[in-house]
């Protein structure tokens, strides 16, 4: 008897019997601690930590070339400056995921694009946290101004290069490369014929 479930990631919510911030503040991310109970059962419930995270947007954009836009980025949590592709939070009230690919490619890259694919969306680590990452492919690009956005903190310090396609594959691949987002946006493309590691026929 085969017993595999269907292959897809289904709805579902355990009963909350109580839920405690643990911080929140101005910023779009929380911490709370929640205690939650089997459903149908009963037995004691027990405590799982929660990061509220509104989502966020990371957009693989690749030029005429098949060079990607990327940026080289300090992150203290990992105390590592990594190599990272343009994203962003979703954090205005009402923007749809592509309307902030959008936004954050201008303000981080100064880079607009006519064509845009979504490659998917994830969970980032569903153990924790709420976070959801959309992926996009962006194509047909051109420089723009980046308005009024000011770079602060950690983006003031960051830089912004292109790399071929195909280095940022095999970087990925030798685990050279380790911020996640970049990884599977990388992997994703090449995986589905979108962008190429090597010219098509090679």
């Amino acid at each position: 008897m085969d017993l595999t479930p269907p292959l897809v990631d289904v709805e579902e919510r355990w009963p909350v019997t109580s839920s405690r911030d643990l911080h929140r503040d101005d910023w779009v991310v929380a911490l709370r601690a929640d205690r939650i109970r089997r459903p149908g059962t009963e037995g004691p419930d027990f405590r799982r930590l929660v990061l509220e995270h509104p989502g966020a947007v990371v957009v693989l954009a690749i030029d005429d070339q098949g060079r990607v836009c990327c940026l080289a980025q300090y992150r203290h949590p990992a105390a590592r400056r990594f190599i990272e592709l343009p994203a962003g939070l979703c954090d205005q009230p009402g923007e749809e995921p592509l309307m902030v690919a959008q936004r954050e490619l201008q303000e981080e890259a100064g880079v607009s694009a006519r064509t845009w694919t979504h490659l998917t969306s994830a969970y980032s680590s569903p153990g924790l946290s709420s976070e959801l990452i959309h992926y996009f492919l962006a194509r047909d690009l051109a420089a723009v101004d980046r308005g009024d956005f000011d770079l602060q903190h950690e983006e003031a310090d960051m830089t912004l290069f292109w790399a071929p396609f195909a280095d940022l594959y095999d970087a990925a691949l030798a685990g050279r490369l380790t911020d996640a987002p970049l990884v599977l946006a990388v992997l994703l493309a090449q995986a589905r014929g979108q962008a190429h590691a090597t010219a098509p026929g090679e």
